[in-house]
């Protein structure tokens, strides 16, 4: 018989006691390490295996199912967080850097992944899906240490996300491949392989189309004359709701569609920050007209033209706009409506989540361990060699490096020949030699300084000598052309945040676990490959933030210690 309503029960006592520590638990871990190594997505991971049915099993599966579907939604909210804070002329030029970086991620472990045929015996299949489990970034690790080390909106940190999310949207398609193949090759075919892949390629070509040719005329219109349109549409809930509006509409539509909701959550990220750009950018075109009329009023009409106010004589009104109607941003929206309880409630879910996914009970054979940190190091060492795309080889440098090895020998004999003759000529030659460089100094001096002012003065002329000129003189002749050998620490870092993976692994590998692709098993029990692919993506998303926050620490002190010193930034043009 179907009930007519769900009964209402108090909860128990436990029940409110083991809730409530799991969410100050999760949020104190996370604080602690944070504070040490920009890696309090660590603790909660290991707060999810205690809790949940790894460890000691104090939540119940339908509990575990709730926290997971929230945690979900702290994931789509941070995609979406990193999309708002990706700056778009960045995306722009660095998008075939980004490609690049992406493809070299996924192709290197796929291929890498083919050595479980010698490890575990595994077949092309089996090792093509443990391939493609590890081939995805987990793009809630990766926004997390962004934003944790505050790199995310720089332009290291746009080539990480951006790639990131390549990684994801592929290793999405992978999904759909494995689900499609079930239990043998036999149902493999081009539609298995092709339709996600274009899916996703269409479905992005699509929304930046329709923004470029539909929306925008329709949003400049509305913004050009958005004095005439009623006053609540000038407060944040109404942007709220707008900006909400397009996040779900595009993951519900990306969804139906057959791709990801990841990739529709950062595209309506993106999206946001477009119209907040287009905002800016008619603002400061409505300002330019009444500026021109006259001379006196003009750092007066600014400030109201920028404020949605049709007439410009009351400038009583203007302070009160301004307090109580702020500038509303899908940032501002963000920040005042959605920070808050993603950040304490959600996105510690999530990372709970990926918790209980981890097997740990069977994890800790012999034999499982030592072959699952052999492919746990192939798999660390593949996604590092995406930092090789930010490493400037020089082959000048290379060359005259070489030339002057080379030549080393050859110098160092002749100088001992030309040192043989007595002291005498030696000191003669000393002496004479100090002249013809001050000669030389000066004569070089006298092209770089001002000409009148030298010959009007008597004694400027003769302590410019004295300054200590002449040494750098011979360094930079001898010293070569290219120029200093440029920082690691953005290859590196960039290397070791793709190394993380997460959700998107666990959901590939169990994937292929349930549709028997990695083997036969007994019922309860996990196949061999599948607790050496567990292994080496709970290890890689352990590594990756851990290296990455330690990394950064030392960055940030370098970046501290470089002002009083006069050095240069550590991260060069990729920490802009």
């Amino acid at each position: 018989m179907a009930e007519s309503a769900f009964a209402y029960h108090e909860p128990s006592i436990s029940t409110i006691l083991n809730q409530t520590g799991l969410l100050l638990v999760l949020n104190l871990v996370n604080t602690c390490l944070d504070k040490l190594l920009y890696c309090g997505l660590i603790g909660q991971l290991f707060i999810g295996i205690l809790w949940g049915t790894p460890g000691a099993k104090w939540l119940d599966r339908d509990m575990e199912t709730v926290i997971q579907q929230l945690g979900y939604l702290g994931l789509i909210m941070l995609v979406y967080e990193g999309g708002l804070s990706t700056s778009l002329s960045s995306l722009r030029a660095n998008m075939y850097l980004s490609l690049a970086v992406a493809l070299t991620g996924i192709a290197v472990p796929m291929g890498l992944s083919f050595i479980l045929m010698e490890l575990v015996s595994a077949t092309p299949l089996q090792a093509f899906a443990a391939g493609a489990a590890l081939s995805a970034t987990s793009l809630g690790t990766t926004f997390t240490i962004l934003s944790t080390t505050e790199l995310i909106t720089t332009r290291l940190g746009t080539v990480t996300t951006s790639a990131a999310m390549l990684d994801d949207v592929v290793g999405l398609v992978m999904v759909q491949i494995i689900s499609n193949l079930g239990g043998s090759g036999d149902s493999f075919s081009a539609v298995t392989v092709v339709r996600p892949l274009f899916v996703s390629l269409g479905f992005g070509v699509g929304v930046v189309l329709a923004c470029r040719f539909v929306a925008r005329p329709i949003l400049l219109r509305i913004l050009m004359s958005k004095s005439q349109l009623p006053q609540f549409t000038r407060s944040p809930q109404f942007a709220f709701l707008g900006y909400t509006a397009v996040l779900v509409g595009l993951v519900a539509g990306a969804t139906y569609a057959g791709t990801s909701s990841l990739f529709a959550a950062y595209l309506a990220g993106v999206i946001t920050s477009w119209f907040d750009s287009l905002v800016r950018d008619t603002a400061n075109t409505v300002i330019e007209p009444p500026s021109t009329d006259e001379a006196h009023p003009a750092p007066e009409i600014p400030t109201t033209s920028s404020l949605p106010d049709a007439n410009g004589d009351s400038t009583s009104q203007v302070p009160s706009q301004s307090k109580h109607e702020p500038t509303v941003t899908g940032t501002y929206i963000y920040e005042h409506y959605y920070h808050g309880p993603v950040s304490r409630i959600l996105i510690p879910m999530f990372f709970a989540s990926i918790g209980f996914a981890i097997p740990i009970t069977e994890m800790f054979d012999g034999s499982i361990v030592w072959r699952g940190f052999v492919y746990a190091i192939l798999m660390t060492f593949s996604k590092m060699c995406t930092g090789l795309w930010l490493v400037r080889f020089s082959p000048v440098s290379g060359m005259t490096s070489f030339v002057r090895l080379v030549k080393a020998p050859f110098a160092y004999a002749s100088t001992c020949i030309r040192r043989q003759p007595s002291k005498k000529p030696r000191e003669k030659g000393r002496g004479q030699a100090q002249p013809q460089t001050q000669t030389q100094e000066r004569t070089q001096a006298q092209p770089d300084t001002p000409s009148p002012d030298s010959t009007n003065d008597s004694e400027p002329p003769q302590s410019q000598p004295i300054a200590p000129t002449a040494q750098p003189e011979p360094q930079s002749r001898t010293s070569p052309l290219p120029p200093k050998p440029k920082s690691l620490y953005p290859a590196s870092i960039l290397s070791l945040a793709m190394v993380a993976r997460g959700e998107i692994g666990y959901l590939i590998a169990s994937l292929a676990e349930s549709n028997r692709i990695f083997g036969q098993t007994e019922a309860g029990s996990s196949s061999e490959t599948y607790l050496i692919v567990v292994w080496a993506i709970s290890l890689c998303t352990l590594v990756g933030p851990i290296c990455v926050g330690t990394l950064v620490k030392r960055v940030k002190a370098l970046q501290r210690g470089r002002d009083g010193a006069g050095r240069s930034d550590p991260l060069g043009v990729w920490g802009i």
